[in-house]
């Protein structure tokens, strides 16, 4: 992949700014590209005159991309792979053999119920692939469109038009309280789960939800002291308190580790469609659609385990 003369582009180059963007380190890029630092230094220039672009700058003792950077990165992304798909056609990729970094977005119980499935079934399909899991941030934002994630995996409820969804499982949450918990005990009534205090689970802070809705048509109101970030945060509170939360069927495994106590919302809620997206520039990646079917496989397990866990 040298320089195609005078006024051509040498495309090492666009293989270097993809690995040094997804590391976001000189030393890193280097390691991975087996160059000393040194010549990834130098690398990183030759990338910096090409583009009229800082890519990478200093912040405290790590490196951040510039907007430039970040706009470019990926379709950068999608012209390496798309090369690598031409020099290694799908159907003969060994995935044993395949080096490569993916990042999922999802919510923190994805990480938490399923992470350690998807990290061994890597370790014995596609040993060289690492996986990254994003938590789900406080803005929206295209995260796939920009590359900043490869899949993301949970409720889809904001994509770009030209992203790929797919719906495997469709979800609907529970109540979760401390074993022992008073509101255990008798019939679960719209009012008695109205009384309670909750708590909950909310990436913007909302204090409001789905549940409140349904109540409000009863013409009942909950009190709701306050809310956190992240499903698994949500059961350690409510393991050590008297507020009642929720959580989808991928949290019940969790509930059950903690020796939580779960029970049906007694409320007409709308159905959970959990599933996967991603952007098409990754259709044709062996290496990706690897990763969709193993993500397909595990949720469609717990799928099943989840329902005899009910």
């Amino acid at each position: 992949m040298g320089s195609g003369g005078s006024g051509g582009i040498d495309l090492n180059l666009l293989l270097a700014l993809d690995v040094l963007l997804e590391e976001q380190s000189v030393q890193g890029a280097a390691r991975r590209l087996h160059l000393s630092e040194p010549a990834m230094s130098r690398t990183l220039g030759r990338i910096r005159k090409a583009l009229g672009d800082p890519v990478l700058v200093r912040a405290g003792r790590g490196m951040v991309p510039t907007p430039h950077a970040l706009a470019v990165r990926a379709e950068v992304g999608a012209v390496v792979e798309r090369a690598r798909a031409l020099f290694v056609p799908g159907r003969g990729t060994d995935l044993r053999t395949v080096s490569r970094t993916f990042t999922i977005l999802g919510h923190d119980a994805i990480a938490a119920a399923h992470g350690a499935a998807l990290f061994a079934r890597a370790a014995e399909e596609a040993p060289g692939i690492r996986i990254r899991f994003l938590s789900e941030s406080h803005v929206d934002a295209p995260f796939l469109r920009e590359g900043t994630a490869d899949l993301e995996v949970g409720v889809i409820d904001a994509a770009s038009p030209e992203v790929h969804t797919e719906t495997l499982h469709e979800d609907r949450m529970v109540g979760v309280a401390r074993a022992g918990h008073p509101l255990l005990d008798g019939e679960l009534t719209p009012e008695r789960f109205a009384a309670a205090d909750h708590v909950i689970v909310s990436r913007r802070g909302k204090l409001h939800g789905p549940v409140d809705t349904a109540l409000a048509e009863l013409g009942l109101g909950r009190r709701v002291v306050g809310t956190v970030g992240t499903f698994p945060a949500s059961l350690f509170v409510v393991r050590d308190t008297d507020l009642v939360g929720l959580i989808s069927s991928w949290g019940l495994s969790l509930a059950a580790t903690l020796g939580l106590a779960v029970f049906e919302v007694p409320l007409d809620l709308p159905p959970l469609r959990l599933g996967i997206a991603w952007h098409p520039r990754h259709d044709a990646d062996p290496a990706h659609a690897w990763l969709r079917g193993a993500v397909r496989d595990i949720l469609a397990d717990w799928s099943a385990a989840a329902a005899a866990l009910r």
